[in-house]
């Protein structure tokens, strides 16, 4: 196959974790990739996909910012996307009350607003094609409430939410919206959101290999949502029925600081 015929899919917060899977699979697929992230690494991530025979474009672009979706607007030009992977995503641990707000509305910025926009832009062009495809990485966090990840859970909720809303609106119009459910996942999240020290940081996490696998087939499929993971699958219908109170105090047990060493308040 030309690379004039091979599609473009383009991936935010590629340069590690379950963004760098999800490139992955765009480029086993024979996909081109256009692969976003506000850190230098996001080259070694380019590099590694090409060595894998992708064909890969890097950009360094911080899309918790409306410059930094513009930057990548303007980097993909007149070139039609058919697949938006919007996986830029911030955690932020500890008690809200002790976050930074700085840090607080990082986490909003770039897991809300800059996602929307990045979708607002890249989803009027699909639309007007009457083609595409767009998977937003939610969370299964969406569905409790994050006591001591209380800014983060809620950003995911809002995720979750709008991905299925939005899902509906396009049905008639060639382009479908996936969200992309995940639980606990082994990558740079809990050490990059001060979390090492809970439950939750220190315990063994699901294969980011296996969460982009089951979300690249999910967005091929044309499916609304998937949730990966067996037990992620049980936890999520455990929240559709547990009180929120009891949820809270639940999350509390495994996020709180100091959870990972306090195996009694852990239980």
């Amino acid at each position: 196959m030309s690379s004039t015929q091979r599609q473009l899919a383009v991936v935010t917060g590629a340069s590690t974790g379950i963004g760098l899977e999800l490139a992955r699979q765009c480029a086993k697929h024979e996909f081109d990739l256009i692969i976003v992230a506000n850190e230098p690494e996001i080259e070694s991530a380019a590099d590694e996909l090409r060595r894998e025979g992708g064909n890969v474009e890097a950009l360094n672009a911080d899309l918790a910012t409306k410059e930094g979706v513009n930057k990548l607007y303007a980097t993909i030009g007149s070139r039609p996307v058919d697949a938006l992977v919007a996986n830029a995503g911030r955690g932020l641990g500890k008690s809200f009350l002790d976050q930074d707000f700085n840090d607080v509305r990082s986490v909003i910025d770039t897991n809300v607003t800059g996602t929307v926009y990045l979708i607002h832009k890249i989803g009027r062009d699909m639309r007007a094609r009457h083609r595409g495809r767009i998977l937003i990485t939610g969370s299964i966090a969406g569905f409790m409430p994050g006591s001591y990840q209380a800014v983060y859970n809620g950003s995911k909720a809002f995720l979750d939410s709008f991905s299925y809303a939005v899902g509906e609106e396009l049905k008639e119009d060639g382009v479908t919206v996936t969200c992309l459910m995940p639980g606990a996942t082994e990558t740079e999240f809990f050490r990059r959101a001060g979390m090492l020290d809970t439950k939750v940081g220190a315990a063994k996490k699901d294969d980011p290999a296996d969460v982009a696998s089951d979300g690249f087939k999910a967005m091929m499929s044309g499916e609304g949502g998937v949730v990966s993971g067996w037990q992620n699958k049980l936890e999520a219908a455990a929240a559709h029925v547990m009180p929120a109170e009891r949820l809270a105090k639940k999350h509390s047990a495994v996020a709180a600081p100091g959870t990972a060493r306090n195996k009694k308040r852990a239980k």
